[in-house]
């Protein structure tokens, strides 16, 4: 492989916090952002604003959540955690148009975009029940 294809191949399967961001803007409906972190639910409970919570280990009962016609984005702790890797693998053999988030949860924060607790927001829905 050419350093040329690499770089258009990495280009193609990713998407930076920035062009994310600036992507939504112009069309907000595009994007279906999965947050795909395994681990215990104290330790992932910050995510990114509007994110539909899917732990990897979790993606093949819970396909019937994502929609096929939006881009699918997947994203997991940091740019050593390649759990989000898999779990696109596993999305686009399952016939879904996906692309890694750039530097997971850790880049996003670093950048100071916006971010929600997600126990609050589960916790607060369950005990209202409106």
């Amino acid at each position: 492989m050419l350093a040329l294809d690499y770089f258009n191949a990495r280009l193609e399967a990713t998407i930076s916090p920035m062009d994310y961001l600036k992507s939504k803007q112009i069309d907000p409906d595009k994007y279906f952002l999965i947050d795909v972190r395994n681990g215990p639910v104290h330790l992932r409970s910050l995510t990114i604003k509007g994110t539909k919570v899917i732990p990897q280990q979790e993606l093949p009962d819970r396909l019937n959540e994502l929609p096929k016609e939006k881009e699918i984005i997947v994203y997991c702790w940091d740019v050593w955690c390649n759990t989000a890797a898999k779990a696109a693998k596993f999305l686009l053999e399952h016939g879904y148009k996906v692309k890694e988030l750039t530097g997971g949860i850790a880049a996003w924060k670093e950048m100071n975009f916006p971010v929600s607790d997600s126990i609050q927001e589960v916790s607060m829905s369950d005990s209202c029940r409106c």
